[in-house]
C-alpha cells in the first residue's frame, strides 16, 4: 500500500510502498477514504515538541474509511461500518480519568499518527474501541477534518462555558478557527474572528463572525478592548505571543483557552501573576476530545449546523501541503484523498 512515512525529522516525508497491516485482537483494518493534514502532523513530522515520536512512522489523526477486516474479538464494528481514526487511539480504561469522562488525559494513551501508525496511508488499523462511528450523511471529506478540528475546537467552547452573548475571541481563523467560531455561535456567543490574513477573516464574516479583527493591520488588544473586553478568547495560533495578545484582551472574570501547541523551541507563554489574580482570570488548557464529544460533532454536522471549509490534494503531494499550511496559505482545512 501506498503511505507517506516520516524517516527523520529534518528530511521531508517520503512516499513509500509498505504492506497492508494486519489487525490484531481488538483492532480492525480501515481502508483510508480521506485524511485531514493538521499543525500537529507537522509538529510530529518535525519533531518540534518534547516527546517526540519515533521515526519511521505514518502520521495522520484525522484518517475516515471503511472497516474490511475484524481482529479476534471485535464485536462492536461491522465490515463495511465508515469510521475515524482520531488523536486519541487507545486509552487503558480503567484509570481516574477514563472513568470520569477524562479519557483524553489518560497517561498510557497512544495517538494516532505519532506513536501509532496513523491514516497517511491507503490502510491503517485502529483499536476498534476507539474508531468512531461516521454517521450516514457525512461525507469522508467532512468527516476527516471534524475527527481532529472539530471536535478539539468543540471541547475548547465546551470547556469555556460560553453563556450566550458573551464575547468569545477566536485567534486564528484557519483549519480549527473556522469550526471554533461556529461552536462558539452555536452555544449563543458573540463572536470575534482574530487573524492576520484577510481572506482568513472574509470567511469569518462568511461563517458568521460578529466582528473580525486583522491583527497584521491593528493592535487586536485594543480593538477587542474598543468593543468592551472579550469574556472568552480561544487561542488556536502556535505563536506564544498570540497567547498574551488574547490574555491581555480578556475583561475581568475573563477566561483564556490554550489549545495550540507551538514548537518547544518558540519558548513559553508569558503570564502575568498580578492581572491574572486581580481580575480574577481563569487559565484552561484544552486537549481534544472524548469518543463521546466526536460523537457530539458529527451529530452537529450531520443536522446542517456546521460547515467544513477543506480543499481535496493527493498524498503524493504531502511535502507541497505541508509547506502551503507552514506559510499560512490554505484556505482552512487540506484533506489527502485516498
Amino acid at each position: 500500500m501506498k503511505a507517506a512515512v516520516v524517516t527523520s525529522f529534518t528530511e521531508p516525508l517520503e512516499i513509500q510502498d509498505v504492506p497492508v497491516p494486519t489487525p490484531g485482537p481488538g483492532q480492525v483494518l480501515v481502508r483510508i477514504e480521506a485524511s485531514g493534514l493538521c499543525h500537529t502532523d507537522i509538529h510530529a513530522a518535525h519533531g518540534d515538541w518534547p516527546v517526540k515520536p519515533t521515526p519511521p512512522f505514518v502520521p495522520g489523526h484525522e484518517g475516515v474509511g471503511i472497516v474490511e477486516a475484524l481482529g479476534e474479538g471485535v464485536t462492536n464494528r461491522a465490515v463495511g461500518d465508515r469510521v475515524a481514526l482520531p488523536w486519541l487511539g487507545h486509552a487503558c480504561g480503567h484509570c481516574h480519568y477514563c472513568v470520569s469522562g477524562w479519557e483524553t488525559l489518560c497517561e498510557e494513551q497512544l495517538n494516532t499518527g505519532y506513536s501509532i501508525d496513523g491514516g497517511f496511508a491507503e490502510y491503517a488499523v485502529a483499536d476498534a474501541a476507539y474508531a468512531v462511528a461516521v454517521p450516514d450523511g457525512i461525507t469522508p471529506q467532512d468527516a476527516a477534518p471534524l475527527t481532529c478540528a472539530g471536535v478539539t475546537t468543540y471541547k475548547a467552547i465546551k470547556v469555556a462555558h460560553i453563556q450566550p452573548t458573551e464575547r468569545v475571541a477566536i485567534f486564528g481563523i484557519g483549519g480549527l478557527g473556522h469550526l471554533a467560531l461556529q461552536y462558539a455561535r452555536i452555544v449563543g456567543g458573540t463572536v470575534i474572528a482574530v487573524d492576520v490574513e484577510q481572506s482568513k477573516l472574509d470567511l469569518a464574516r462568511e461563517l458568521g463572525a460578529d466582528y473580525v479583527v486583522n491583527a497584521a493591520e491593528t493592535d487586536p488588544v485594543a480593538a477587542i478592548e474598543e468593543l468592551g473586553g472579550a469574556d472568552v478568547a480561544v487561542v488556536l495560533a502556535v505563536i506564544p505571543r498570540v497567547f498574551e495578545q488574547a490574555f491581555e484582551s480578556l475583561r475581568r472574570g475573563g477566561r483564556l483557552v490554550c489549545v495550540g501547541l507551538p514548537p518547544e523551541s518558540d519558548g513559553p507563554m508569558a503570564l502575568p501573576i498580578f492581572p491574572t489574580v486581580l481580575k480574577g482570570i481563569s487559565v484552561i488548557g484544552s486537549i481534544v476530545g472524548t469518543r463521546q464529544d466526536l460523537a457530539e460533532v458529527f451529530d452537529l454536522h450531520a443536522l446542517g449546523r456546521t460547515r467544513v471549509i477543506a480543499e481535496s490534494r493527493r498524498l503524493d503531494e504531502v511535502n507541497e501541503c505541508v509547506a502551503e499550511v507552514l506559510a499560512g496559505r490554505a484556505p482552512a482545512r487540506l484533506v489527502f484523498e485516498l
